[in-house]
């Protein structure tokens, strides 16, 4: 009796991911199966440069020290195509390295790059930059010849710190988040003269596989399951993983999916992100609030990283300059108790919401807010001078409706600070910020 299902064959390409894919996971403990796969691509990337039009970055970051970054660097160096590390390199060193075929630039300790004190590295932060992307030469001036040189910058890159990279960095790249070896999680210690030479090999054999279809892989066109700048990313990877076979393509998706899914976590995370969400907060269904409201409920906000913006938190100069950013500023703002104020309209920031910070299907609408956000001082009438303003009568349950053209006889919200009325029960009981202009 004969079988007449074959066995399914395995490509050389399947067996050298897989092998990269073993010796990755033998040394270094990646934060998640779909990471170690993005990584075993992106190696296996750097051998096709020259079938590239975007050379994807590879950023491994960590909170702190002893994270496993430096190992991952090791290995990457010894399996990827002609590395160059860049430690104490100069920029002019780093430029003339690079050609049509160009290396794999290695970056540890990336943060002095792009940190406080990173004076003095423009020309390389320039270089990293622009070679995401074929034919963004460098220019320079050469005095010898009098002639304007255009210098390559294409080329992969991995950058390996402490911390996050600057954004021009991370939205070209596929980002590690690396973490310390919990109890239990051990590697293979790394040895360079008796482990590289056999991770070398396998680096020799990747080139051999892939430099042999370079016309075929330079003309893929593959079902990317990510869109703009992240399909530049992501297109050599799904490439390479799609030449392959076996379950490289069906792992190179859901790992473009899942990296991408956290990298927008991340940025729901970054400062102007949760300036914009707490702004929402702020609002909750008022079509304009003060300045001076905004910053008090943002700078009261204890978990919130306002509070620690200054010696006197967020200020309204810095609030205008990050808000500025998505169009939104600030202006004399008449309320419908008849007073005005600088402050924001909620109209201006619909658009920056739905954009950046579009609330989930199932987040609730905001409610009302507790006090009145007029530019009256929490709801207590104006001074007429002669006089001490009395204490505002507490508001009923329903207050009556304004028909916009008299002037309410009560606040109709209750007031939330010290003046002429208790903060509400759980709340700091704090004086507004003073009035600036925004």
């Amino acid at each position: 009796m004969t079988n007449d299902t074959e066995p399914a064959t395995t490509s050389p390409g399947e067996v050298l991911l897989d092998e990269l894919h073993a010796a990755l996971t033998r040394y270094v403990v990646l934060p998640s199966p779909e990471a170690t796969d993005a990584v075993v691509l992106w190696i296996a990337a750097t051998h096709a440069q020259p079938a590239w039009a975007h050379a994807p970055r590879l950023v491994i970051r960590g909170p702190a020290k002893r994270c496993g970054k430096s190992r991952l660097v090791d290995i990457i160096e010894a399996t990827c195509h002609d590395p160059f590390l860049t430690v104490n390199s100069s920029p002019s060193a780093v430029y003339r390295s690079i050609s049509d075929d160009p290396p794999t630039m290695l970056v540890d300790e990336a943060d002095t790059i792009f940190g406080a004190k990173a004076d003095g590295n423009e020309d390389l932060r320039g270089l990293l930059n622009a070679g995401h992307q074929r034919n963004r030469p460098a220019k320079r001036y050469d005095a010898a010849s009098n002639q304007v040189e255009s210098i390559p910058t294409f080329a992969m890159a991995a950058l390996a710190g402490i911390g996050a990279m600057p954004d021009t960095i991370e939205d070209r790249a596929v980002v590690i988040h690396m973490r310390r070896r919990a109890p239990g999680e051990t590697v293979a210690p790394y040895r360079h003269r008796r482990d590289r030479p056999h991770l070398s090999q396998l680096a020799d054999r990747l080139t051999q596989w892939l430099r042999g279809d370079i016309h075929q892989l330079e003309h893929a066109e593959p079902e990317l399951p990510v869109e703009d700048r992240a399909a530049d990313t992501w297109e050599p990877l799904i490439i390479v993983a799609d030449h392959a076979g076996g379950s490289w393509p069906d792992r190179a998706r859901h790992a473009a999916r899942l990296l991408l899914a956290e990298a927008d976590h991340q940025d729901q995370e970054s400062l102007t992100i949760r300036l914009l969400t707490d702004c929402r907060t702020a609002f909750g269904d008022h079509a304009a609030i003060t300045t001076r409201y905004l910053l008090d409920r943002l700078n009261n906000d204890a978990e919130a990283p306002w509070h620690e913006q200054g010696q006197h938190g967020l200020t309204a100069a810095r609030l205008a300059r990050l808000l500025a950013e998505f169009g939104i500023r600030s202006g004399n703002t008449r309320f419908p108790d008849g007073s005005q104020a600088k402050g924001y309209r909620r109209a201006d920031f619909l658009d920056a919401w739905n954009r950046y910070c579009p609330p989930e299907a199932t987040e609730p609408s905001q409610p009302s807010q507790a006090s009145h956000p007029s530019a009256q001082r929490d709801g207590t009438p104006p001074w007429d001078g002669p006089s001490r303003p009395s204490r505002t009568e507490t508001p009923p349950d329903q207050p009556p409706h304004w028909d916009g053209t008299t002037r309410p006889s009560t606040p109709s919200r209750p007031s939330l600070t010290s003046i002429g009325t208790p903060g509400t029960a759980g709340t700091t009981h704090r004086h507004a910020p003073q009035e600036g202009a925004a």
